[in-house]
């Protein structure tokens, strides 16, 4: 690592990683942990580890443009802020919206919501972590009386028993789960459950593991309740002294899940693990349940978490060491946002539209008789009322809701009517600018410079460290000179960063004297010198608390009117839209371990692409049989609302009855692989959140007339055919491609698109229909392409390697067109650990030699699980079946 490190984070999850970036001369940046920062003290998962790749300007938005033209920035923003005047002159500013990301800074989050909130006077500012963690924000209001999030990442490590539900925190928070995985460790008697429909990858380190009924969550919750009021759990002194609404609640748990057996049926478990965990529980004292997306998308997410929630309360397990419930988030500043009032129905500071105190404060404290007096659309409903033109402008900033918004394709027909669709991007081409009037050039990270907000309520600077390209410039600017430009100038004064984070420090004190629980007041007046040196520290930061706070309610106090903390009675129920004769079977979407959102980013560093290549659908075997379908082959799944293909992928680890299928393909990757396209638009009535985990859908398969794969050295045009996938490799591109008109001149098909320059060898069985053909310039191999009339092709993995190789042997030659190598050539195999790019047929000639009988010799041995930790379950596996 070159001195000249800066101290960032990382971009991706909830976690906050803390980095080291360092430029070097050649134009790269050299990565490593921050070994300091209190989220990972130095370790990466294989995403943030391949940061350095990610940083490139290929297919960089440089400049403004408006209607395809390039402009300066004053046009471009003047042209904003008129049509922005043009259309509320007219239609009111209920005609305007602004679509945000948690991929923002606090800076930049907090300016959108005061240019819209405080004075274009709408509450039509949404943002996409309404997708992922609203329905926990909503279930700690009804509980704690503020989003508050009670623990820390260290309780985690102090717990005896930590239950992790509706959360495959091995792959989407895998510095998280290292540091429990070391926990459990050091503590052998401390007992994890896992509560997941699927056999993931964080079963790995399970003592029991409940595969319960998609969707029946409430239900085991609810019967938890009951259990340990029967059994003599309950802590009624604490309940008595610090909580209201217990009575109700108990008695809704009775009613609806009242014995081990009831739950059982209800959960479609069976009766031994359900009373093991309520056992587990019930005798347990430091217990936390870590929950995530599998709990809030859902349409009775806010009752989920709040059935969650109840457990604790009602047994004292909050506020204290090692306990508590604690929802952990998806984005690297969801948390962040929720401080600002990012999401529709909520004000800046954790204060409420539809409390008049609240109102009256910040419109005194923002000099604004413009604030909002209603909540505007939730996510959902915003894309809806663009398509019914009720919504005339909408500005989105750092998100793709082309992909990642469920009923994906009514976005797309939104956006097609809206008269002004404005968009913040670091990249040219998405699917979302595809409907853009307005290109507005964004910092991206390691260009911009701000706070982020993680699961722990842990505030990080992250730091610039490169320069701006081209013309780029923060997103908190723009958005202060459109509300300077709309004649709000006094209002909108702020020259840096450190400007905007002083006004949200200042806001989160003003009259609040202890009655809010976002309050950094003692961060009011940092300099700008005390700003850029910023170490990560946890809300509140007040006079009292100047270092942070670890742990909230300790001292038993809520924001509640009364002080005290509510239990909700919660009348579980199954998700709404349930399977029949026509859509059978579940879609459950979710993360893989190497890929982020709709891999803007980590599409771009080739070892990310390796470990899964094509969109997936995780299907059991026994629905396999069902419907006819093979392993690898292609499939087509459908809904009421879309249809997508993708490659099936057979594994116990899945439920019957049930598909898993990624988010993150877009359609600038993959031809029909927006999985969001199928998902139900239906939400929680409460939290608004989406319905993600539970889609009726039906499976067929795909059979074109023929199935390909190309790998080339240069990058090819091929999105004609029927099905295609391109993804960049290590100095090479992959396409996958599948179509039904039959390619007559195969040859002459490759040479069109690359020349004819160099040497090529040639291989055809037209009896067959099978086709090879590969191109040799200057002793480099420059492309490859297998054909055939089904998915049976070799595998990938060798035929790459040879792209890294300076000159082919002769050998290599020779083997290249049966596309596995020959006597003495080395194949990786299918890449495991992404850190290290570290093959399968590496570890398992390992384990074969007796130099790797376990999981700590393959990593000393080849370095593979030494990192991050998410290939470790890959390793036992293979240990098991090779060992």
């Amino acid at each position: 690592m070159a001195q000249h490190a800066t101290q960032t984070t990382c971009p991706y999850c909830g976690v906050g990683c803390g980095i080291l970036a360092a430029p070097q001369a050649d134009g790269t940046v050299a990565i490593k942990g921050d070994p300091g920062h209190p989220a990972n003290f130095g370790r990466l998962c294989s995403k943030g580890s391949a940061l350095g790749e990610t940083v490139g300007l290929d297919n960089r938005l440089l400049y403004p443009q408006v209607n395809g033209k390039r402009v300066d920035w004053d046009n471009a923003l003047d042209h904003v802020s008129d049509r922005f005047k043009q259309i509320i002159d007219q239609y009111g500013s209920d005609a305007v919206a602004f679509y945000v990301s948690g991929q923002l800074l606090t800076e930049d989050y907090y300016m959108a919501n005061k240019l819209m909130k405080g004075f274009i006077g709408s509450g039509n500012i949404e943002t996409n972590s309404r997708l992922c963690m609203s329905s926990a924000v909503a279930a700690h209001k009804r509980a704690f009386g503020s989003d508050s999030v009670p623990c820390s990442y260290e309780d985690l490590e102090q717990t005896d028993l930590l239950v992790i539900v509706g959360s495959n925190t091995a792959w989407c928070h895998p510095v998280l789960f290292q540091r429990i995985t070391q926990a459990k460790q050091n503590r052998p008697n401390m007992k994890v459950v896992v509560i997941d429909p699927r056999k993931t990858a964080t079963c790995d380190i399970a003592d029991l593991h409940l595969p319960l009924r998609p969707g029946a969550d409430a239900f085991l919750f609810n019967g938890l309740l009951s259990y340990l009021k029967q059994h003599d759990g309950i802590d009624w002194h604490y309940l008595e002294q610090h909580v209201e609404g217990f009575a109700l609640s108990l008695d809704s748990a009775a009613k609806t899940a009242a014995n081990i057996p009831q739950v059982a049926r209800q959960t479609e478990l069976s009766e031994e693990d359900v009373a093991r965990f309520y056992q587990l529980f019930a005798s347990t004292e430091k217990t936390i349940s870590l929950f995530s997306q599998g709990i809030n998308q859902s349409t009775s997410g806010t009752d989920k978490c709040n059935a969650i929630i109840n457990c604790h309360l009602a047994t004292g397990r909050i506020g204290k060491q090692g306990m508590g419930p604690f929802s952990i988030t998806g984005q690297p500043n969801a948390m962040g946002g929720r401080e600002v009032g990012g999401l529709c129905n909520q004000l800046a500071a954790h204060m409420e539209i539809d409390n008049p105190q609240h109102y009256n404060r910040l419109s005194r404290f923002w000099d604004t008789n413009c604030l909002t007096q209603t909540a505007g659309h939730k996510t959902i409903e915003m894309f809806q009322a663009i398509e019914r033109g009720e919504i005339k402008a909408v500005w989105i900033i750092a998100t793709n809701p082309v992909v990642s918004i469920p009923d994906a394709d009514q976005v797309k027909r939104a956006l097609e009517k809206c008269e002004l669709v404005i968009v913040s991007e670091i990249e040219k081409q998405t699917d979302c600018t595809e409907f853009a009037d307005v290109l507005l050039p964004a910092l991206g990270w390691g260009e911009k410079d701000g706070t982020v907000t993680n699961s722990e309520r842990r505030i990080s600077h992250q730091r610039a460290f490169l320069p701006a390209p081209g013309e780029a410039r923060a997103d908190w600017w723009m958005l202060k000179e459109v509300g300077k430009r709309m004649g709000f100038v006094k209002q909108f004064q702020f020259e840096t960063t450190v400007d905007v984070f002083r006004e949200h420090a200042r806001l989160s004190a003003f009259e609040n004297q202890g009655q809010r629980d976002f309050d950094i007041s003692a961060l009011a007046n940092i300099t700008e010198l005390q700003y850029a040196a910023l170490q990560p520290i946890q809300w509140p930061v007040t006079d009292n608390a100047p270092q942070g706070t670890a742990r909230m309610f300790a001292d038993n106090h809520f924001y509640t009117a009364s002080g005290k903390a509510r239990m909700i009675a919660v009348d579980p129920r199954y998700p709404q839209n349930e399977v029949d004769d026509i859509y059978p079977l579940v879609l459950n979407t979710g993360r893989i371990r190497d890929q982020w959102h709709t891999m803007t980013r980590t599409g771009r560093a080739p070892r990310l692409n390796a470990h899964i290549s094509e969109p997936l659908i995780d299907m059991h075997p026994v629905d396999a049989g069902h419907w006819q379908l093979q392993n690898k082959a292609l499939v087509q799944v459908e809904s009421k609302w879309g249809r997508m293909i993708g490659r099936v992928n057979l594994t116990p680890n899945q439920r019957p009855g049930s598909l898993f299928i990624p988010i993150h393909w877009n359609g600038q990757v993959a031809s029909q692989a927006r999985v969001d396209t199928l998902v139900a638009p239906i939400t929680d009535p409460i939290s608004g959140q989406p319905e993600s985990k539970h889609t009726p859908v039906n499976v067929r398969p795909f059979l074109p007339r023929w199935h390909a794969f190309i790998l080339s050295r240069q990058s090819l045009n091929l999105t004609e055919t029927a099905y295609w996938v391109n993804v960049k490799g290590q100095q090479f591109w992959r396409y996958e491609l599948a179509g039904n008109n039959w390619i007559e001149k195969p040859l002459q098909w490759v040479q069109s698109m690359i020349g004819q320059q160099g040497e090529w060898l040639e291989f055809s069985d037209q009896r067959t229909g099978r086709y090879r053909v590969a191109n040799i310039v200057d002793n480099q191999l420059q492309i490859v392409m297998f054909l055939g009339p089904d998915h049976h092709l070799p595998e990938r993995g060798w035929l790459s390697q040879l792209f890294s190789e300076e000159k082919l042997d002769a050998s290599a030659r020779q083997s290249l067109l049966a596309g596995r190598p020959g006597p003495g050539q080395q194949d990786k195999g299918k890449l495991v650990c992404a850190c290290f790019a570290v093959g399968e047929t590496t570890i398992k000639e390992a384990i074969h030699k007796g130099e790797a009988k376990s999981v700590d010799e393959i990593g000393r041995c080849l370095k593979a699980g030494t990192n991050c930790g998410s290939c470790i379950p890959e390793l036992k596996q293979l240990l098991t079946d090779y060992g």
